[in-house]
């Protein structure tokens, strides 16, 4: 994999921290991106150059066009060409059932998870094109797939996400890149530290959560495989069987 970059949004914690890591020891240079937590993004990057030296982190706010043009400029400054695939992690979650969902939770979650995705994809497939390779993987949920009750917005940016990857795939495909989905189903992170655990793993099929790792190694899976595309791969236990 030598000098072959990979882009990771929210990449700093949970299961962006798992795919940075998993790409790193794998070979790849990583160059996550996180919005806030600079502290963390620090520490991350510590153990992600652990095994890949010349990674890097940059701080953006993917739901901003003029911070996603910003930071692709940026990275495209550091490693140029050797920009090979795109991982679109970051999101966010503002549940409430719909007649309580404020109109700013809505629009906040569709900018994030959605937007954000569209506006990534549309800067970093210009380098792809150039380049006449290129691998996208999105995270979707399998929220996305099935719906989720208290997750109107959730549900919608990540069915979203779904009907974005396949029209990216039909586009690109002529041009060597491929567009995928990964749709987790519940996973150990802070998104899901507060919920009935007992209960939760009841509905699953396999009777666990799933661990950041395994989410990853769904990533990576489809970073090296050339000939997938527009694909939804389901990590979720059997959930949505």
């Amino acid at each position: 994999m030598d000098k072959k970059v990979v882009v990771v949004t929210g990449g700093s914690r949970g299961i962006g921290k798992a795919i940075s890591l998993t790409l790193a020891k794998k070979g790849y240079i990583v160059a996550f991106l996180y919005q806030g937590n600079a502290t963390k993004a620090e520490e991350t990057l510590e153990e992600v150059r652990g095994y890949s030296p010349l990674s890097s982190s940059f701080k953006c706010n993917v739901s901003d066009e003029e911070d996603v043009k910003s930071v692709r400029k940026e990275i495209e400054q550091k490693y140029g060409k050797d920009i090979f695939a795109l991982v679109n992690n970051a999101g966010i979650t503002r549940d409430a059932l719909i007649p309580m969902m404020r109109s700013e939770d809505w629009k906040n979650v569709l900018d994030v998870n959605l937007s954000g995705t569209f506006y990534m994809i549309r800067e970093f497939s210009r380098i792809f094109l150039k380049n006449k390779e290129g691998r996208i993987v999105n995270i979707s949920s399998v929220s996305g797939v099935l719906g989720n009750p208290g997750q109107a917005n959730y549900s919608a940016s990540k069915a979203g996400i779904i009907g974005l990857t396949k029209t990216v795939a039909r586009e690109f495909a002529k041009k060597g890149i491929t567009a995928n989905c990964v749709a987790p189903g519940f996973v150990e992170t802070d998104m899901t530290k507060d919920l009935d655990r007992s209960a939760i793993e009841n509905i699953i099929p396999l009777q666990r959560l799933a661990k950041p790792e395994d989410i990853a190694d769904a990533v990576l899976f489809l970073i090296e495989a050339p000939y997938i595309t527009g694909i939804v791969l389901p990590v979720d236990g059997g959930l949505a069987i």
